[in-house]
């Protein structure tokens, strides 16, 4: 039987997308909410026997996730042969460490439930730091699609003699692959965090890349403090405003209206969330991913 797709709700949009890119079955879902709002899913196409594939974009994710967690138990517990996550933007990854007094690792607490629940997760660029790779913390087949190629062709072909900047260290590898790619210069700034809404940077010295485009790349851009203080550093050593490019648009509360504001008028990102400003489609790579997982699992070739 051929794999069968369902978008969780909030995801139909980018469910779609990748059910065409894979040249599957488009299932349909329900989530029910009872009045107290507890959640009850329910499946209208059959899923035994089959390799089921949810998507869900979880951005503001603690609404979200109870929802796909029951709904990927109640696949297995109807007889999917195999239950997969698509989550493009991975979260509770971010804390994978005690940084104050009474706080625990809950990126591994969140990925002991994901793994409880599915056969294999495919995410999009997810935030590695401290841990060094997806299996460190999920037990399950992981499979990470990387943006950076999309990202530089997306540069490549829409910004004129451009210079990359990454907002602090962290970011320093995966910016030097989009230069590497874009076949331009890059620098990477150093950032200090005083609070969710503080943050201090500072650039090196950018005098020799005056007249250049500075295009700002980060991955995960949530209240958007270090592209603003990053552009604000940018523009006195004299460049003009920056581009900005994010690969998971959270833009928590006022962070867009904040970055506009702020005179930044170039804003794209990849569509692991949607937003107004997705502007580069990752849904090929993601599609390509997906069947090599499925192959796995001795799925139907889904792509043509």
């Amino acid at each position: 039987m051929t794999t069968v797709l369902f978008a969780m709700p909030g995801s139909e949009a980018l469910g779609s997308q990748l059910q065409s890119e894979l040249q599957c079955d488009a299932g349909k879902l329900e989530i029910r909410r009872f009045p107290d709002q507890e959640s009850c899913p329910r499946f209208f196409t059959s899923v035994s026997g089959r390799d089921v594939v949810l998507v869900c974009e979880l951005d503001c994710p603690d609404g979200k996730i109870l929802p796909m967690y029951l709904t990927a138990c109640v696949a297995r517990e109807l007889g999917a042969r195999s239950v997969g996550l698509i989550i493009p933007y991975l979260p509770y990854m971010r804390q994978d460490d005690r940084f104050q007094d009474g706080e625990g690792i809950t990126s591994q607490h969140f990925a002991r439930l994901i793994s409880s629940c599915c056969d294999w997760l495919l995410t999009v660029d997810p935030h590695l730091h401290r841990h060094r790779a997806m299996s460190e913390i999920y037990s399950v087949q992981a499979s990470v699609v990387h943006a950076a190629p999309n990202v530089a062709t997306w540069i490549a072909e829409n910004v004129s003699n451009p210079v990359i900047f990454g907002p602090d260290a962290e970011s320093e590898q995966w910016v030097a692959e989009v230069a590497d790619l874009v076949d331009c210069p890059y620098a990477v700034l150093t950032k200090v965090r005083h609070g969710d809404l503080d943050v201090e940077v500072s650039i090196p010295d950018a005098s020799f890349w005056v007249g250049m485009t500075p295009v700002l790349v980060d991955d995960i851009v949530s209240t958007a403090r270090t592209l603003i203080a990053a552009s604000v550093q940018i523009e006195l050593a004299g460049m003009c405003a920056p581009v900005c490019v994010a690969v998971h648009p959270l833009f928590a509360g006022d962070a867009f209206i904040a970055l506009r504001t702020r005179g930044i008028e170039r804003i794209v990102s990849c569509n692991t969330v949607m937003h107004a400003t997705n502007k580069i489609n990752l849904c090929k790579p993601i599609a390509v991913a997906v069947s090599e997982m499925l192959a796995t699992f001795e799925a139907k070739p889904l792509l043509s």
